[in-house]
């Protein structure tokens, strides 16, 4: 049988972790939209995720390599986090995590059509169950789509875009010199929309915490770890992992007391579990048939 590529465990149990985090600041950011208009919190957040890495860094990259393909993924990130927040701040921090969730569906298919290669069967399983999961989760399955919806299906196929390309383009690069070109290129595109959006700001040391957690936890920390554990596995493994964040955000808006819990939400959790570990573990499972037959 062949064993996983070095770091491959660690990865997962990162990205793991990651979907959690990403799923707590649904709420969190949900409440700091009442505060501020979705570009300006962007307009803030971005600069100081960005900041942070520079202090790390010390020095700003100047690798064209890194430039080029932080570019690309800046754009796309810059249309997942717009698009996202944008919706949020029209529909409910459970309906938004199930519509961001659909990504875990896309991204298989655009792993397909950019390498040419067939995800595997359990990957594919565990991905519809995962994405079944979320249509009960969101609490409203076969509701009409109102703007806040569509808005983060735009999101799901940024996102999508993001998780795939970002298993290719973080290949042999430093991952926190890439991020920081990523949240550069946000915080710059975020600015250019800001004079042609809304912009509203009340401020207080909630939304104050809000801006530097989402900035240096949920921006160039987490965006620096998806990077480097996404160079250690594969975009739909990524994908799955973070199938649990719309589980994690559902949960936290229910003990707030934001959002009730009952049969579909709980039914779409346990599809969402089971999604993950049919794709994480039917996989290996089959590597394992398929050697043991080998002659």
């Amino acid at each position: 049988m062949t064993s996983p590529p070095p770091g491959r465990r660690a990865a997962d149990l990162a990205l793991l972790g990651l979907g959690l985090l990403w799923g707590s600041t649904f709420v969190v950011v949900k409440d700091a939209l009442d505060d501020a208009s979705p570009v300006v919190f962007l307009a803030l957040r971005f600069p100081v995720g960005a900041a942070a890495l520079l202090v790390w860094l010390r020095r700003v990259p100047t690798s064209p390599v890194v430039w080029k393909r932080g570019l690309l993924l800046g754009v796309l990130l810059a249309l997942g986090y717009l698009t996202q927040t944008w919706g949020l701040e029209l529909t409910t921090p459970a309906r938004s995590a199930f519509f961001t969730g659909l990504s875990v569906l896309l991204v298989p298919f655009v792993s397909w059509f950019l390498d040419q290669r067939r995800p595997g069967g359990a990957a594919l399983v565990g991905a519809a169950l995962a994405v079944a999961g979320t249509y009960f989760l969101s609490g409203q399955g076969g509701a009409a789509l109102g703007p806040g919806e569509l808005l983060t299906l735009a999101c799901a196929v940024a996102y999508a875009l993001h998780i795939a390309l970002t298993s290719r383009l973080s290949q042999g690069v430093s991952a926190p010199e890439l991020v920081f070109v990523q949240l550069t290129v946000v915080a710059g595109l975020v600015l250019l929309v800001l004079p042609f959006s809304e912009v509203r700001l009340h401020a207080t040391w909630r939304f104050a915490g809000t801006v530097v957690i989402c900035g240096v936890v949920a921006n160039a920390v987490a965006i620096a770890v998806q990077t480097w554990g996404q160079a250690r596995t594969t975009a739909v493994r990524a994908a799955l992992l973070f199938a649990l964040e719309p589980v994690w955000a559902a949960g936290l808006s229910w003990l707030l007391g934001r959002e009730s819990l009952g049969a579909p939400e709980l039914t779409g959790g346990g599809l969402i579990v089971l999604g993950v570990v049919v794709g994480e573990g039917g996989g290996a499972w089959l590597a394992r048939r398929t050697s043991s037959a080998a002659p």
